[in-house]
């Protein structure tokens, strides 16, 4: 039963990687402009870039690990 469930949080193909990549960007840019409201200036921008470089790092690291998981 559990090993059922946790089968829904497994990302198979690269579609849903890229939904999953998509939902990451979405969140990190919202979390971004709350960083312009908080901190106005050139440190709002630095932390609001930052967001969404996370985002393209950690993107690049679930399509790599699809693409290896297709392979074998």
């Amino acid at each position: 039963m559990w090993s059922r469930l946790a089968r829904l949080f497994v990302i198979k193909t690269k579609f849903e990687a890229f939904l999953v990549i998509y939902g990451l960007g979405v969140g990190a840019v919202g979390r971004g402009f709350e960083y312009l409201h908080q901190y106005p200036g050139v440190p709002g921008w630095i932390l609001f870039g930052v967001c969404p470089t996370a985002v393209f790092m950690a993107g690049a690291r679930i399509l790599d690990s699809v693409e290896r998981a297709q392979d074998d």
